[in-house]
């Protein structure tokens, strides 16, 4: 059976259609990877790194963990927000007294927008052909 080299915690978040796999090592020194790269090379936006700090902010473990994370699918937004689901969720198996704190900021809660399917006879959702008088 393989066991890792070091403790981790485990956290799987969803958005859209990003899936994010969190490994949270506690006794860390702070570090965020995604996909093997920085979190600042990652992301360019600083409302997206922000996004994913969010749950180490709340329950105030910000520099005392590293977070190691894959995430595949959808946009750059929807990864952030499945990234931020996924250390909510790996946060919470490690302290259980972190629930109320990120049960109130909502961190918990799987968003369950998703884009809206084409339908038939139009052009995409909603859009229907441009109607001409003759």
């Amino acid at each position: 059976m393989y066991t890792p080299k070091k403790a981790y915690f485990y956290g799987t978040g969803r958005r859209k259609s990003s899936v994010a796999r969190v490994h949270l090592f506690p006794s860390g020194t702070g570090s965020i990877t995604i996909n093997n790269r920085d979190v600042e090379s990652y992301f360019g936006l600083e409302t997206l790194k922000f996004i994913i700090r969010q749950p180490l902010m709340v329950t105030s473990v910000a520099g005392r963990v590293d977070i190691e994370c894959t995430v595949i699918g959808g946009g750059v937004s929807g990864q952030a927000g499945a990234i931020r689901h996924g250390i909510a969720r790996a946060l919470l198996k490690m302290n259980e007294e972190f629930r109320p704190a990120l049960k109130q900021a909502g961190f918990l809660t799987r968003d369950p927008r998703m884009k809206e399917r084409k339908k038939y006879g139009l052009k995409a959702a909603r859009r229907a052909p441009q109607f001409s008088k003759r």
